[in-house]
């Protein structure tokens, strides 16, 4: 007498391909919960509104790479187009910082890797500017 168990042997089960499976649509929303719409102009002007601040921070990362910006400054006193940009973001830009010593220095400051600029406490942003030196 075996003591091995049988296998199933009936018939696979039927795999459903994306293209065959039902597109979910999300349910009809509360009309008092629903964001407005937004007209074309609003739009337009969010849009010319973060390609301005893109720029800005593409400008800025590259005078940090070259030197002319100290990173001390900008945590002591940040423009406003980076206070929403990451910390991590902003080290890597840098001169000798890589990732890994960007999250090193971020968890000894205690520090957490998607904060933002503009979310730095005062511990925070103070511990951060001594611990990377003049």
């Amino acid at each position: 007498m075996s003591t091995r168990k049988k296998g199933w042997t009936g018939a696979p089960p039927r795999v459903i391909s994306p293209r065959m499976a039902p597109v979910a649509q999300s349910p009809p929303r509360p009309a008092g919960s629903v964001a407005p719409e937004r007209s074309l102009a609003q739009r337009m002007d969010a849009l010319q509104r973060a390609n301005a601040i893109r720029t800005e921070r593409a400008r800025l990362k590259r005078e940090l790479k070259a030197g002319r910006t100290k990173i001390n400054g900008l945590l002591l006193d940040p423009p406003e187009f980076i206070l929403t940009a990451k910390v991590s973001d902003l080290l890597l830009s840098v001169p000798k910082y890589g990732r890994v010593k960007v999250n090193r220095i971020l968890s000894q400051c205690r520090i957490s890797p998607s904060k933002t600029i503009g979310g730095l406490s005062g511990r925070q942003r103070a511990e951060l500017v001594s611990f990377l030196g003049t």
